[in-house]
């Protein structure tokens, strides 16, 4: 029996109960400049919880202590209208999309109507690049103890910031990442497709190349180079200049998302979302992309990074969300840990009653 038949995987930009997040405690990754990261973090948080609340992964002797104070104070100048939790639980890093539970809900009409369950995906931080990562994987588990949910366990490794899914059907993934084995030994496109399908209740695949962010070290996640908007649109990773040395392969996906179509059969729409200057830190060219924003109840968070391009990427954001804050958060420091808002973030969708204005509406995927 399929027990998660009647649930799906909501898109991002449906209402959220929360956001998860966790507190930065590892100074190997921004080395060098680690005291001024909690401060840098703090701030993210407080502009999240501007727009809902957001639940941090603080657990560990002193971490609750020193978080706090940061984080009322950012909210305080803010003025966030929601104070956010620290939950004892501990945690080797901060990349909570990747290590982080997927939640799924209920479809309305179904007995899982207003129900979530989650999921919990084996990890190995980006292909046993950073030990230890020991909390990490227990991180999916524990949280869904707190929140008394049903966990299941796939027992394939896969990171959230890997995939992209419009809440439709269609997930959107990349061959660099996925089909890597340092992830998931032989795995091919074949057997990925059926684990979306059965796991995320996906019924189209999405594949692009996934190379050109420069400084990246996930091999390619999605999050860094495209991003669904609705069900057929995608923001796409675009160079700072025609001849930079990232073009070709940023052009390739582009092509990629071009040539495929939603659910439904429409062609998806890619959007080209420039790319800042190239930023260095200690020699070392950063991996700062303007798709690493993460969207929230009434809002989008944009990484911005000193840059004139930050102006015209909010601009192209706030006309692809049209009816949300387009809110810029400063992440050059935070950008030396190889990553930016959306991989430092996993949103809680609501398990809404009625979900039927984004029902999937082709038949459920055979497994």
């Amino acid at each position: 029996m399929d027990r998660l038949a009647d649930y799906r995987w909501p898109a991002e930009w449906e209402q959220h109960d929360a956001s998860w997040v966790a507190w930065p405690v590892n100074p190997n990754t921004w080395p060098g400049i680690f005291d001024r990261i909690p401060a840098a973090f703090a701030e993210f948080v407080a502009a999240i919880a501007l727009f809902e609340p957001v639940r941090i992964l603080a657990g560990g002797t002193g971490v609750s202590d020193s978080a706090r104070p940061l984080i009322d104070a950012a909210c305080s100048r803010r003025g966030s209208r929601f104070t956010p939790q620290l939950i004892d639980i501990p945690v080797n890093d901060s990349w909570c999309r990747d290590h982080g539970p997927i939640f799924l809900t209920g479809r309305s009409g179904t007995t899982a109507s207003g129900l979530t369950v989650i999921l919990d995906w084996n990890y190995n931080a980006w292909g046993g690049k950073y030990p230890p990562w020991d909390l990490d994987e227990q991180t999916a588990r524990r949280i869904g103890e707190y929140l008394a949910v049903p966990v299941f366990r796939p027992e394939m490794i896969l990171e959230g910031g890997a995939i992209d899914g419009n809440g439709s059907g269609t997930i959107m993934t990349t061959e660099s990442c996925l089909l890597n084995p340092n992830r998931n030994a032989g795995a091919t496109r074949e057997s990925m497709e059926q684990v979306l399908k059965l796991w995320l209740r996906a019924t189209n695949i999405v594949w692009i190349p996934g190379h050109g962010i420069i400084g990246d070290d996930t091999d390619g996640h999605i999050d860094q180079v495209a991003r669904f908007i609705d069900d057929h649109r995608v923001l796409v990773a675009a160079p700072y200049h025609p001849n930079a040395p990232e073009a070709a392969d940023l052009r390739a996906n582009f092509e990629a998302v071009a040539a495929s179509t939603n659910h439904a059969g429409n062609a998806l729409e890619p959007i080209p979302l420039v790319m800042p200057q190239p930023k260095f830190l200690d020699g070392n060219r950063l991996p700062a992309c303007y798709c690493n924003y993460y969207v929230i109840n009434d809002a989008v968070i944009v990484p911005t990074f000193a840059d004139p391009a930050d102006d015209d990427a909010m601009r192209l954001l706030q006309d692809c969300y049209p009816n949300r804050t387009i809110v810029g958060v400063d992440a050059i420091d935070l950008i030396w840990g190889l990553g930016a808002f959306h991989c430092m973030t996993q949103q809680q969708p609501s398990p809404l009653k009625d979900d039927a204005a984004f029902r999937v509406k082709t038949a459920a995927s055979p497994i």
